[in-house]
């Protein structure tokens, strides 16, 4: 019997796990409330999400796969991009929702069908699973700084 790759456990199990913190994180938050800026600076909810969403399409492209949007369409979700100034151009929190959605279950169909990874792949894998480690995390303490209850018990 032949069992699939470790390495694509893990990522499996880190983007199930992620989807489940973030989708936690954001239930229950408003458009409006998903754009306002902490501090009047920090990042809002709403970049912030889909800051993760335009970084899963390079995920999804290393696998193989189709991105969820275009990426010059949304580049300034784009890492380096100052929310803040492109406020207007962000999109709605339900839109973003469903975009998250749709990478989810194009990340999982794809995992599902993979034995393992191509070789020189696994940092880039790695490293962008981290990457969204990193902002989902934000996602809670956003959720609070919202004055909504923590979502994760």
């Amino acid at each position: 019997m032949e069992t699939k790759s470790n390495d694509i456990e893990i990522i499996k199990n880190q983007v199930i796990s992620n989807y489940y913190l973030i989708t936690m994180n954001i239930d229950g938050i408003t458009h409006e409330e998903s754009m306002i800026f902490p501090n009047g600076e920090a990042n809002c909810m709403n970049w912030i999400l889909g800051h993760l969403i335009y970084i899963r399409n390079p995920l999804l492209n290393i696998l193989g796969e189709e991105s969820v949007w275009d990426s010059e369409k949304f580049s300034f979700y784009n890492r380096g991009e100052i929310a803040l100034n492109r406020k207007d151009e962000l999109v709605s929190f339900e839109d973003l929702k469903s975009y998250l959605k749709q990478s989810q279950d194009k990340l999982e169909a794809k995992l599902n069908t993979l034995e393992s990874f191509e070789s020189g792949t696994v940092k880039d894998i790695s490293t962008l699973s981290l990457h969204e480690i990193y902002h989902s995390g934000q996602l809670g303490y956003l959720r609070r700084i919202l004055g909504k209850p923590g979502a994760i018990k």
